[in-house]
C-alpha cells in the first residue's frame, strides 16, 4: 500500500479552465484529487480568475496561456504531467503540449475544443462559429481597441449560463460562478494567424477525449466531429452538461484518475 501511495503521489495532474472562468471553477475535482494523493495545480490563465490582468494587456493567446506555460516550464527534467483542458482550454492544452511535447504525459480534452495539425489552431473555434452549433443568446461580444489589435472580448450573459452552460448544475454553483467570471475572448483573430501545431510537437502527444453528452453549449455532436477530425487514443463519455465539473464532480474525479493512471 506505501509502494502504490507513493506512486500516486507521483502523478501531476494540471487542470486548465475555459474562457471566462479561473481555477476555481475546479475546486470539486482538485480537493479531493489532492486527497487521493494527487499533486494538482489549477492555474488562472491571463486575465483570468485571481490574476489582475484586464483583457486589454493580454493581447495574444500564447500570452493568455503563459501561466500555463510557465508552469510547464518550471517542472524539474523528467517531470510530466497529465493536462486536462476543458472548454476553450482544449487550445491551451494544445499549445502547451506544441511547446513541451515530452513535459505531458496525457492531453485529456474534457468537452473541449481539440485542434488538429492540418488547419491553423482557430479552425475548429471557426468552424463551431460558422456552423451556428451555438444560441449565444445574451453573450456580449465587443472590439476592444477601434484599430482591431486586440482581440473581440467576451462575456456570458445570465440566460446562456442558465440555459446552455450550467442547466444540471445548482442554483448555487450558478450563483457562484457569475460572482466570479470575468471577461475573456476565444482570440480567433490571433488563433487565426498562427501555423497549424506539429506532428513533432503537439501530434506526438497521446490525447483522450471526454465528451459530456448533456452539454448544450459545445454540443455532443460537434464533440464527436472534433474527434473525427482529430482522432485521439481514447475517448470517454460523461453524461453531464458544459460545467460538468461542478454538475457531476464524483463522475468527473473517476474518469481523470483512471486516466491518470493509466497514462502518466
Amino acid at each position: 500500500m506505501e509502494a502504490a501511495a507513493s506512486n500516486k503521489g507521483c502523478r501531476h495532474i494540471v487542470l486548465v479552465h475555459g474562457a471566462c472562468l479561473g481555477g476555481w471553477s475546479w475546486f470539486k475535482v482538485a480537493a479531493p484529487l489532492r486527497a487521493a494523493g494527487y499533486r494538482v495545480d489549477t492555474p488562472d490563465l491571463a486575465a483570468s480568475g485571481v490574476d489582475p490582468r484586464p483583457l486589454r494587456e493580454v493581447p495574444t493567446f500564447r500570452d493568455y496561456t503563459q501561466p500555463l506555460l510557465d508552469l510547464l516550464a518550471s517542472l524539474p527534467p523528467g517531470d510530466r504531467v497529465v493536462l486536462v483542458g476543458h472548454s476553450l482550454g482544449g487550445v491551451n492544452i494544445a499549445l502547451a503540449a506544441e511547446t513541451f511535447p515530452d513535459k505531458v504525459a496525457a492531453a485529456v480534452f474534457l468537452c473541449a475544443f481539440m485542434p488538429d495539425c492540418e488547419a491553423r489552431p482557430s479552425h475548429v473555434i471557426e468552424k463551431f462559429i460558422e456552423g451556428n452549433w451555438l444560441d449565444w443568446m445574451d453573450t456580449e461580444m465587443k472590439a476592444q481597441d477601434e484599430e482591431g489589435k486586440l482581440p473581440t472580448s467576451m462575456m456570458f450573459g445570465p440566460r446562456i449560463l442558465r440555459e446552455k452552460f450550467f442547466q444540471l448544475c445548482s442554483p448555487e454553483d450558478l450563483t457562484l460562478a457569475t460572482s466570479l467570471l470575468r471577461v475573456s475572448s476565444m482570440f480567433v483573430e490571433d488563433l487565426a494567424a498562427q501555423q497549424p501545431l506539429s506532428k513533432g510537437g503537439y501530434a506526438s502527444v497521446r490525447k483522450v477525449y471526454v465528451v459530456c453528452t448533456e452539454d448544450y453549449a459545445i454540443v455532443e455532436a460537434f464533440q464527436l466531429w472534433m474527434v473525427e477530425n482529430n482522432p485521439v487514443d481514447e475517448v470517454r463519455e460523461i453524461a453531464a452538461d458544459h460545467l460538468v465539473m461542478l454538475s457531476r464532480p464524483s463522475e468527473l474525479l473517476r474518469c481523470i484518475t483512471d486516466i491518470a493512471d493509466a497514462y502518466a
